[in-house]
């Protein structure tokens, strides 16, 4: 019997480094990281890069044929739990959204030469992308509703559609789009997924749109993109542009999807872990009516279901990638959900208790914790809606489960009856 909650000393040894680089390099950057241009930007952070890349750390949520490291689920998420920490960490590891999961699937979609002109280079850092599925007036959680067309025209594609939080298309080389070719096929069948670079005539960023973490212009940094608002008029691309079949667009989008969740849950935590040392020092810190926080009782209750909470999300987690790692993708597929409805809600509700106890100063801009915060609300929507993860790991725990007519199956005077039968000769007292 295999069971064991220890770390290969090998492993331990690279999750030291990384945890290293991230608080002693990529932490402080990121203090000062809006006063940079990207340009500077760029020059501080590309001897970080090289030192990932040396250090065989790149792009990890990749096979090594494909320019990764392999590392396996389990692996992945004790690396993104520290890299969770601070924003811009995966970016120096190569693992930034929306390029990590759009690298995923434009290596299990692309053809040779497509990897060629888009895969390589993305994992290079040589090209940024993005992911346009969402649209504003058709329910984002449900893909196969979307409203976005791409029609057939001799050697061409032309899409016409509106499309809006496409994080980075702003900044973006190219924007892999998700479009509607065939509207007559099965549901999950009528979309596929096609690169559109940038400066292509017909594709047009409208604005970036203002949300809870960059509610107003200046916010939404240069070096990230935000999350833009597009319209596709008459867009014409080639038909080497399609990645993979017509009608594999969702298919390949639920690539792009599933690993990356048990990435981001575990970068969570890591948030989670931050958070909960914060409570923690400034439960000991701060003193009132003539004793610390610490000991009034109300802030035991959040250092408690903060403690529990965050040991809880972090082993179903391990156990969904685990799941992954030894049965496969299907089988973790209730786990996976499990963690992305569950890790948001916990991220929330720590952040808010850290913030509780520190007071007015969790409220500010001076500590991180109210930043966090608001991303915390958005990963509720990101990546599947907590309404879709509910229907999800309902659907899949009901599976194989039956009904029954009359009693419940656990009803104790029917199953006492069948006792009595069985053990009758030994049945000595009234």
């Amino acid at each position: 019997m295999a069971w064991d909650f220890s770390t290969d000393p090998e492993v331990a040894a690279e999750l030291a480094w990384i945890r290293r680089m991230v608080v002693d390099e990529i932490e402080p950057l990121d203090l000062v990281k809006h006063r940079m241009s990207a340009d500077n930007w760029r020059a501080a952070t590309e001897p970080l890069r090289r030192a990932v890349k040396d250090r065989g750390l790149w792009a990890a949520h990749l096979d090594p044929a494909l320019g990764g490291g392999g590392f396996g689920q389990v692996r992945l998420a004790l690396m993104h739990e520290i890299l969770g920490r601070t924003p811009s960490a995966p970016a120096v590891f190569g693992n930034q959204a929306p390029d990590s999961g759009n690298s995923e699937l434009l290596a299990v979609g692309a053809s040779k030469a497509q990897k060629e002109r888009w895969l390589w280079p993305l994992l290079d850092g040589r090209l940024t992308s993005s992911f346009s599925l969402t649209e504003p007036h058709t329910a984002g959680s449900d893909p196969t509703g979307i409203r976005t067309r791409a029609v057939r025209d001799g050697a061409d594609w032309v899409i016409d559609g509106h499309k809006w939080f496409a994080s980075n298309a702003r900044r973006a080389d190219f924007v892999l789009v998700f479009a509607v070719t065939d509207p007559d096929a099965e549901r999950h069948r009528r979309a596929s997924m096609f690169v559109v670079e940038r400066g292509t005539p017909g594709m047009r960023v409208v604005r970036d749109v203002h949300t809870m973490h960059h509610p107003y212009d200046g916010t939404a940094t240069h070096h990230l993109g935000g999350h833009a608002e597009l319209l596709f008029e008459g867009c014409r691309v080639p038909h080497e542009n399609l990645i993979g079949a017509p009608g594999d667009a969702f298919v390949l989008a639920q690539k792009r999807l599933n690993g990356g969740r048990i990435q981001h849950t575990m970068r969570w935590i890591g948030q989670c872990r931050r958070a909960f040392d914060m409570l923690c020092e400034r439960a000991l810190s701060r003193r009132s009516h003539g004793r610390p926080l610490a000991e009034h009782q109300l802030v035991q209750a959040m250092v408690t279901e903060s403690a529990i909470d965050i040991r809880a999300l972090r082993l179903m987690t391990l156990e969904a990638a685990w799941i992954w790692d030894h049965q496969g993708p299907g089988a973790a597929r209730q786990a996976v959900s499990e963690v992305k409805y569950r890790g948001a809600r916990i991220l929330h509700d720590v952040v808010d208790r850290a913030i509780q106890v520190h007071g007015a100063l969790g409220y500010s801009a001076d500590l991180p914790l109210e930043e966090m915060y608001r991303l915390a609300r958005n990963f509720r929507l990101s990546d599947g809606a907590d309404e879709v993860h509910v229907a999800q790991v309902a659907k899949l725990a009901l599976r194989g489960r039956q009904a029954v007519e009359g009693w419940p199956s656990e009803h104790i005077p029917t199953r006492r009856a069948a006792a009595e039968a069985r053990f009758a000769t030994l049945l000595d007292l009234p």
